[in-house]
């Protein structure tokens, strides 16, 4: 294999070219990252040395990228980053005790969107939500997500599912308030459900069946197919565009580092839900020049609650449960007596809700919502209504378009 390899300038010139000379590779070049207390000037490395990484990959296409660099040129940060740099140019990325390889994507041959997140509860379902609908005004639009309670086999929900069939397929013993499921029934476009377990560090799967799943997608023939990642795992597949989501309550440390600096230079939008400060835009820019749009997410009942006393159930932090409150009783006319964030929590889900009186049980599709919030509204004899997530922010529909190779028709 034809190697680009990482050095610096805190080893002596004799003790890296031995150890060039030791690799099971072609060493055809080598990449000084920084460093200079060992150097004396007009050191002999054995091979070319390139002015940066990627002029490195550009011009000898090596097969791999080995790192024989170390602290302090390179620390954790730095290496991390490097690791990020590497894996986005499609290569594998080596040193002495560790080896990342880069997530494989299979071609795909329809007009193809992803939505991708850093982590979980960063709103990734809402904004495909929300993409999907756009686009489906004016085409014919099928979503591909997968989740870590999908079907065994890719399965096609149909638009809008009725909460009758969720309790159906809770029931049986089957996750009701999977991603799929919410999306065909918030956006109301065809979805097709995959399964996933496990994930890597730059978001590849253990395990999934995403690629049948697109290639029942493709049977349809469909305008445009929009794939939907699952926490921080991508979609194993060659899109046109890639979104990335994430949120302003991680740490700016971790929705900019460690690997996420790669799904940001694999991104054509990025997507920062709870609002966007300075330093995180700051630090995704060191990353990648990139379109950054900064949205709200704010609950949206899918039937009128106007005039009626609500108990809301969501995945939201406490932070935000009193502006959520006021969002839905100044926008809906709700009567908000209360607001959970409870449900991915089960036994503290049903703890409080011993304590609620309400004439509507309005809930986010997501963890518990059928199996405990709808059960227990049906048994009390109460309203279920669905609450979806609306992406309240600037240009947000043109950011998303200009996603297409194609313009929208008018």
């Amino acid at each position: 294999m034809r190697a680009l390899v990482v050095i610096d300038g805190e080893h002596y010139a004799p003790v890296v070219l031995d150890a060039l000379a030791a690799l099971p590779y072609d060493v055809a070049a080598g990449w000084l990252a920084g460093g200079s207390e060992k150097l004396r000037g007009g050191e002999n490395y054995g091979v070319p040395l390139v002015e940066s990484l990627e002029a490195g990959i550009a011009e000898y296409e090596p097969d791999v990228v080995v790192d024989l660099s170390d602290e302090p040129v390179l620390g954790p940060r730095e290496r991390f980053r490097l690791a990020s740099r590497v894996l986005a140019a499609g290569l594998p990325y080596v040193g002495p005790d560790f080896r990342f390889e880069p997530p494989a994507f299979e071609p795909f041959a329809l007009p193809s969107l992803a939505v991708v997140g850093t982590g979980k509860r960063v709103g990734k379902t809402a904004v495909t939500g929300h993409v999907a609908r756009l686009l489906a005004r004016d085409r014919d639009v099928v979503v591909v997500a997968m989740g870590r309670g999908g079907p065994p086999e890719p399965e096609l929900a149909e638009p809008r599912p009725s909460l009758e069939r969720l309790l159906e397929l809770s029931r049986s013993g089957r996750h009701a308030a999977s991603d799929y499921l919410e999306t065909a029934a918030l956006a109301g476009v065809p979805t097709i459900g995959c399964r996933r377990c496990g994930g890597g560090l730059a978001g590849t799967t253990g395990e999934s069946n995403v690629l049948a799943g697109a290639a029942l997608a493709a049977e349809r023939g469909p305008d445009v197919v929009v794939f939907d990642g699952s926490g921080a795992a991508i979609p194993p597949v060659a899109v046109d565009g890639r979104v990335l989501v994430t949120s302003s309550s991680q740490p700016v440390e971790v929705a900019t580092g460690y690997l996420n600096a790669y799904r940001i230079l694999i991104s054509d939008l990025v997507v920062v839900t709870g609002g966007a400060s300075g330093p995180l835009l700051e630090s995704i820019a060191e990353v990648k020049d990139v379109p950054v749009l900064p949205v709200e997410l704010r609950p949206r009942p899918v039937e009128p609650v106007t005039g009626r006393r609500v108990a809301y159930f969501s995945t939201a932090p406490g932070f935000v449960h009193e502006t959520l409150a006021g969002h839905l009783a100044e926008r809906h006319g709700a009567a908000v007596v209360h607001v959970s964030g409870n449900l991915a929590r089960r036994d503290a889900l049903s703890e409080e809700l011993e304590r609620v009186d309400a004439d509507v049980y309005l809930v986010e599709i997501k963890a518990a919502a059928i199996d405990v919030v709808a059960e227990t509204a049906l048994e009390r004899g109460r309203e279920l209504v669905f609450a979806d997530n609306e992406l309240v922010g600037e240009g947000v529909d043109d950011h998303f378009l200009a996603l297409m190779k194609e313009p929208v028709p008018q």
